[in-house]
C-alpha cells in the first residue's frame, strides 16, 4: 500500500469547522488506499478525547498539543527576525523532528501540506523521490492584506505586514514543492499572478460537502418560536470575517427589515461568539445562540441563509451546506465564489446594504421555500469523492492544470 506523510495545523477531527471539515474529509479519502501518517497540532483541550479516533485511521500520529494564547506570543519573534507571524505561530522542534524521521525513514510515497505554515516542515532533499504537495486552500497571504483595509492603526500596519512577508513566503514554498494547491480557480489565478515561477505547477481543486448528512427529507424539530420569521447565520463565530459580516448585517441592514417585517429575526449560530458578536444580542430581532449540538435543524427551519460575507477567501463551506439543504441562499457576491453555477441554482445575490435589505423584507414577506436546484448543483459538482479524486490524481502526476469544471460564481 502507498504511504502519504499528511501535515495538518489543526488536529482533523471532529468536523465542526472549515478547515477541519476539509482536512478530516481528505484524512478520511487516503485512509482507504494510503497508510497515511499523520503530524498535526492539537489547540484545543476538548480535541484530546479526539486524538485516538484520527489514530485509528493512520498508520503513526504526531499530534503536538499547543496553547493558542502562548503561541500568539510566540508569533512576535517573526516581528524580530523578519518571518511570517503565521509561520512562527506553527513552528515547532517537536514535529519538525517527527517530520524529518518520518520522511528519513518511511520514505513516503507522497507529501501533502494542508495550509501553508506546513510547508515550513517539508524539504524535499530529505526524500527527493516523495511527491510533495502544498495544499494551501487560500491565499493567506491576500486575506490579511483584506485585514488590513478594515483595522485602525497600529493593526493595519501588522495585517499589511503579515500579508507582505506571508505573500513572499508563500511564493517560496510554490518554488519548493512539486505542486501548489488551491480551492478554487480564481483562488489558483491569484496564486499564480503573486508566484509566476511557480505558475505552471499552480493546480486547484474545489470544495466537497457531506450531502448525507445535510439532508432536507431528514426531519428535525423547529428550534424557533412560532411567530419567528428567520434568517439565519451558521458559521464559528471567533473567525473574523464571520465576525465582520453579522456585525454589519445586524447593525446596517436588520433595522430596515425589522421596520418592514417586525417579527424578523436574524439567527448567528456558531461555536465561541466573541464579544463583538455576543454583543449583538442586544440589537432587537438578533438572536445569538452560541454553539449547538446539531445546526441542521435551524437551516431545516429557518426561512433563507443569510450570508453577508465581505470578506472571504476560497469557497465557503457554509453557503454549500445551505445549498445541500435545499435552502434558499441570501449572499454577497463574495460568499458565492468558487461555487459551481447550475440549472435551477438561484441564489439571491446582494452587492450592498440596500439591496440585502430590499430581499430580505422580500424573503421574508413571500418565503420562496425549499430549493432543490441547490441541491442538485452540490451533488452534481461539490461531492467529496468527485473533488478529492482530483486531488489524488494530482498527487499522483496525473491530473491537468485546468479542471474541466462547472462555470463558477
Amino acid at each position: 500500500m502507498p504511504s502519504l506523510l499528511f501535515l495538518v495545523h489543526r488536529l482533523p477531527y471532529p468536523p465542526n469547522k472549515g478547515d477541519k471539515i476539509s482536512s478530516y474529509n481528505i484524512l478520511k479519502y487516503f485512509a482507504r488506499s494510503h497508510d497515511v501518517y499523520l503530524g498535526t497540532f492539537v489547540d484545543d483541550p476538548d480535541d484530546r478525547q479526539h486524538v485516538d479516533t484520527v489514530r485509528a485511521m493512520c498508520r503513526d500520529v504526531c499530534a503536538v498539543e499547543i496553547a493558542p494564547r502562548l503561541r500568539k506570543w510566540a508569533a512576535l519573534r517573526g516581528l524580530l527576525d523578519g518571518r511570517a507571524l503565521s509561520a512562527c505561530y506553527y513552528a515547532d522542534r517537536r514535529l519538525a523532528a517527527w517530520v524529518r524521521h518520518t520522511l528519513a525513514n518511511v520514505r513516503p510515497d507522497g507529501v501533502l501540506m494542508y495550509s501553508g505554515a506546513m510547508g515550513q516542515f517539508v524539504d524535499p532533499a530529505w526524500s527527493p523521490a516523495t511527491r510533495t504537495i502544498f495544499e494551501l486552500e487560500d491565499v493567506d497571504s491576500a486575506k490579511w492584506e483584506s485585514y488590513a483595509g478594515t483595522k485602525p492603526w497600529p493593526l493595519s500596519w501588522l495585517y499589511a505586514r503579515e500579508g507582505r512577508v506571508l505573500s513572499a513566503f508563500e511564493r517560496r514554498m510554490a518554488a519548493r514543492f512539486d505542486v501548489s494547491v488551491l480551492i478554487s480557480k480564481a483562488e489558483a489565478d491569484l496564486f499564480r499572478r503573486r508566484a509566476p515561477e511557480a505558475a505552471g505547477r499552480i493546480m486547484h481543486r474545489t470544495q466537497g460537502v457531506d450531502a448525507d448528512y445535510f439532508d432536507p427529507d431528514l426531519t428535525f424539530a423547529n428550534p424557533y418560536g412560532p411567530d419567528e420569521r428567520v434568517l439565519l447565520f451558521v458559521g464559528a463565530m471567533d473567525y473574523w470575517p464571520n465576525v465582520e459580516a453579522v456585525t454589519w448585517y445586524a447593525r446596517e441592514v436588520l433595522p430596515s427589515v425589522q421596520r418592514a417585517v417586525p417579527d424578523a429575526r436574524f439567527y448567528i449560530v456558531g461555536r465561541n461568539p466573541d464579544e463583538a458578536v455576543r454583543a449583538l444580542a442586544a440589537v432587537p430581532g438578533v438572536v445569538v445562540t452560541g454553539g449547538v449540538d446539531d445546526v441542521r435543524p435551524y437551516m431545516q427551519h429557518a426561512l433563507a441563509s443569510c450570508l453577508p460575507l465581505r470578506i472571504a477567501r476560497g469557497v465557503q463551506n457554509k453557503a454549500l451546506e445551505a445549498m445541500a439543504m435545499a435552502m434558499p441562499l441570501l449572499v454577497s457576491p463574495e460568499a458565492l465564489t468558487g461555487i459551481a453555477r447550475h440549472p435551477g441554482f438561484e441564489p439571491w445575490i446582494a452587492p450592498d446594504a440596500e439591496t440585502f435589505t430590499a430581499q430580505s423584507i422580500a424573503l421574508l414577506r413571500a418565503p420562496p421555500g425549499r430549493q432543490p436546484g441547490a441541491r442538485t448543483a452540490v451533488l452534481a459538482r461539490h461531492a467529496w469523492d468527485t473533488n478529492l479524486k482530483r486531488l489524488a490524481a494530482i498527487m499522483a502526476g496525473d491530473a491537468d492544470i485546468e479542471d474541466a469544471a462547472d462555470a463558477v460564481y
